[in-house]
Parts: C-alpha cells; structure tokens; sequence
C-alpha cells in the first residue's frame, strides 16, 4: 500500500472505532444488547459485559 491508502485506511479505521463505541455507550446506557454472529449463530450480548476498544496509533 502506498502512503495515500495507509492514511485512508487509518482514517476509516479510527471512524469505525469512534462509532463502535459510541454505539456501545448508548447501549450501555439503555441496558441493552448487542446481537453478534459466531459461527453461524445469532448471539446476544449485554453490552455492560463489553469493554471499548482502544486503537493504537499506526505511523504512516
């Protein structure tokens, strides 16, 4: 990859971070779940149980 598509590629990465965890405060927040697939199931989590992510800066 050149430079232009590792700083889109981090760009994106950070925007899928910065939702994903601010989807799962709110779901925090209301007690509720999130419905995950693993293997082929439909798996429901209480998002309590769920930790955010933190991304570790990539140099580009």
């Amino acid at each position: 990859m050149n430079r232009q598509e590792l700083a889109l590629r981090n760009k994106l990465l950070i925007g899928l971070n910065l939702s994903y965890n601010r989807l799962l405060e709110q779901k925090q927040k209301e007690d509720g779940n999130l419905i995950f697939s693993k293997n082929g199931k439909i798996v429901k989590v209480k998002a309590r149980k769920i930790g955010k992510i933190e991304l570790k800066k990539a140099s580009v």
